[in-house]
């Protein structure tokens, strides 16, 4: 059996899944396929598995081969060294996680000098070996043989310290003993965190781990992440505790088999053991695999995060005024055409003198009178709510909507690259106005030009494994690109990019067709784009839309290996794909038993008249506009007791934070969500979802803004499911 067939046998069991369903689903992600495109085109191989399974099994595939490139080092290591045996061979190739691989490997691991090896220099192995096999025999009287002044062993103590330096090291390298004092750690080991003296006030807004302990078994992710930052700045000091008692009654029954002079040598050395090397070796390994552990968990939930502010609803097609505020700099202003095209921009100042408000009043009516704007788009940043104000009060259209929008990474994206490539004649300001008044037309197009670590919507991201979180959140951007398609003719490279079977340079080349050739009418035009074969078209073509092209089928999702089974469907029905598309009733004729073949099902038969009845749709929700309360625009407005709206900006495990228009987010602890137990907060709330709080706790000096959703009937505007 090939390691491949090995590795699928095992991810069914461990996924119950069908082996054949992992097995094409491998071969599929082998041959370069997308998890998007496998999910969504390739049902009846997979047996329908969603992106969450497929995910999964690409990233355990990934952990096998890994574990098995580790156990041929580590073969080969011991092999060179003349020790493999065919008991040692047999537990390595056995071997089902990497912490067993190295509990067998560790005594023939390369080291550096310890004080066994130091022992071993001075000949006292054989001694050690007698005093470990606990026979009945004068001790003292063995250990004045090894007597060496040379080598500086001068007196017996001498030799009995060397004999149990030996010892200390034969336990800690024992791959049985590890494992049980490693379930030991799992199963009563203890977090706990001391405030280092002096630290107190550098370190006040970890004051609640000045004396914390959690047991290491539920301590949760982001108390661990904090602790850790703390300890990283200095602020803490961060052990992990056992029952030595315990520790050492397993250590003893695993090791000591008599009741004799050398037995006593034995426990001697296991004590040694534990307190210097097993305990130090274990709290490490504690603390990598709980860290592993919380950085997965951190990873998921601010995946599940920029998810859902991805899918956030977009205004769509509107022309847009966007105000980066500020007090001392101005407003930058900027307006956009209805396909975010950059049109003006001005600099006003709402906030300055008579003179500069009413011509910064006056500017504002001439731009939104010659550019039509419908909405305007304000940055939630300094002077926002002032700003706000100053607009609502300028005497603009009533028409006009004004519109408050997160502009967490603005900044960051208009200092950067993809900007100054957009707009190589714009200073940053203007570009973060620009930006802004196009999150508000399509967040998801917009945000996908911005690390998402900047985007806001995480904690600990700087803590966690750098290289697992930008695999994570890659898998979500990709995911909700393609999940919503993109329009082949307007979209930005960097939008492009996420496009399965793309990437920069595909993405390129599509910019440089378009703007050499003009815009798409067909997508079997993509086969004429430079760098695309006729594999990047096949994960490609179903995810770009053309609107208005030469054939409607271009528009919606239906991929163009399909598209002969939709021609045949409107020849029986007797009427042209355009109608079949709009005509509920030509569509209820169709019998999809009469259109499966060897490679299409009835998976994808089902989902080509699903896409049929609604070509192209939008899988976000409907745009709601949503305003702050009038009058709290700081912290200090607020008052206890005070109920306001506003919405989720960020989730975490222990609670989500709520935007309320003060410039400082509030916290909805997990205990204040609602009256009934909360599990997970993602099931009372999204991301960007519009929510009523009562204000139950201001705390000035730390910054700190404590909100409660109990009791607040209707607190839900719209549903919470993506």
């Amino acid at each position: 059996m090939s390691h491949d067939e090995i590795y699928i046998k095992q991810i069914a069991a461990e996924l119950n899944l069908r082996p054949a369903n992992v097995g094409a689903t491998t071969e599929l992600l082998e041959g370069g396929a997308s998890v998007p495109f496998i999910s969504r085109y390739r049902k009846e191989a997979t047996g329908s598995l969603d992106e969450v399974a497929v995910t999964a099994i690409r990233d355990r595939l990934q952990q096998l081969r890994e574990l098995d490139k580790r156990r041929a080092v580590i073969l080969s290591s011991i092999q060179e060294q003349g020790k493999l045996t065919e008991d040692l061979k047999d537990n390595i190739l056995g071997a089902e996680t990497m912490s067993e691989l190295e509990d067998l490997y560790l005594p023939y691991k390369p080291k550096r000098r310890t004080r066994a090896t130091v022992a071993k220099e001075k000949g006292l192995e054989p001694l050690a070996k007698l005093i470990f096999e606990q026979k009945d025999f004068d001790v003292e009287k063995e250990a004045g043989k090894y007597l060496d002044a040379e080598k500086k062993v001068e007196t017996i103590l001498d030799a009995l310290a060397g004999a149990r330096d030996i010892i200390a090291e034969w336990v800690n390298e024992n791959a049985a003993a590890r494992e049980k004092i490693r379930q030991l750690y799992f199963d009563k080991g203890v977090f706990s965190a001391k405030v280092i003296s002096g630290k107190e006030e550098a370190g006040k807004n970890y004051k609640d781990y000045f004396e914390w302990q959690e047991d290491v078994k539920s301590a949760p992710s982001h108390r661990l992440l904090a602790v850790r930052r703390a300890e990283k700045e200095e602020v803490l000091m961060l052990k992990v505790i056992v029952p030595e008692n315990e520790a050492l009654n397993i250590l003893d029954g695993q090791f000591v088999v008599a009741k004799n002079r050398a037995a006593q040598e034995v426990q001697i050395a296991i004590a040694d053991s534990f307190k210097r090397l097993l305990s130090y070796s274990m709290e490490t390994e504690i603390r990598l695999l709980t860290k592993e552990t919380a950085d997965k968990e951190a990873i998921r939930v601010f995946g599940e995060n920029l998810r859902q502010l991805l899918m956030a609803p977009a205004l769509g097609q509107h022309p847009v005024m966007a105000i980066d505020p500020g007090f001392r700099t101005g407003c930058k202003v900027v307006c956009l055409d209805a396909q975010g095209k950059f049109l003006a921009n001005e600099t006003i100042y709402p906030t300055g003198s008579q003179f500069e408000q009413e011509e910064a009043a006056r500017t504002l009516k001439i731009l939104c009178q010659r550019h039509k704007v419908e909405f305007i788009a304000i940055g939630n940043g300094t002077a926002s709510r002032e700003t706000e104000n100053f607009v609502r009060k300028s005497g603009l259209p009533t028409n006009i909507q004004v519109i408050t929008v997160n502009e967490s990474g603005a900044s960051i994206y208009s200092a950067s690259d993809v900007a100054r490539e957009e707009f190589p004649d714009q200073d940053v300001t203007v570009r973060g106005a620009i930006s802004i008044g196009r999150r508000l037309m399509d967040p998801l197009a917009e945000l996908v030009k911005i690390d998402p670590k900047s985007i806001g919507v995480g904690q600990y991201q700087h803590d966690v494994d750098q290289s697992l979180l930008k695999q994570g959140l890659d898998d979500i951007v990709i995911s909700c690109v393609n999940l919503v398609g993109v329009e082949l003719n307007t979209a930005s490279k960097q939008l492009l990019t996420y496009v399965s079977g793309l990437g920069p340079s595909r993405a390129q080349a599509i910019i440089d067709f378009r703007n050499e050739h003009g815009a798409f009418r067909s997508r079997q035009q993509l086969s004429k784009v430079a760098k695309l074969g006729a594999k990047a078209i096949e994960q490609a073509a179903g995810f770009l839309r053309i609107r208005d092209g030469e054939n409607a089928l271009d528009a919606s999702a239906v991929h163009p290996e399909s598209y002969c089974i939709v021609d045949l469907m409107a020849k029986d029905l007797g009427c042209s794909v355009t109608q079949m598309m709009t005509q509920d009733a030509l569509r209820q004729r169709i019998d999809l038993k009469n259109y499966v073949t060897d490679t299409i099902g009835l998976p994808t038969l089902n989902d080509i008249i699903s896409e049929l009845s609604k070509p192209g749709r939008d899988p976000r929700e409907k745009f709601e506009v949503f305003r702050f309360a009038d009058g709290v625009e700081k912290p200090e407005d607020l008052k206890l007791g005070m109920k306001l709206t506003g919405i989720v900006t960020n989730i975490t495990n222990f609670g989500a934070f709520v935007d309320i228009g003060v410039h400082l987010d509030g916290l909805v602890h997990i205990s204040q969500m609602s009256d009934k137990f909360v599990r997970d907060p993602n099931d009372v709330v999204k991301v960007s979802q519009k929510v009523k709080i009562t204000v139950v706790e201001v705390d000035l000096e730390r910054k700190r803004i404590a909100l409660s959703m109990k009791n607040n009937p209707g607190m839900h505007f719209g549903s919470t499911k993506r």
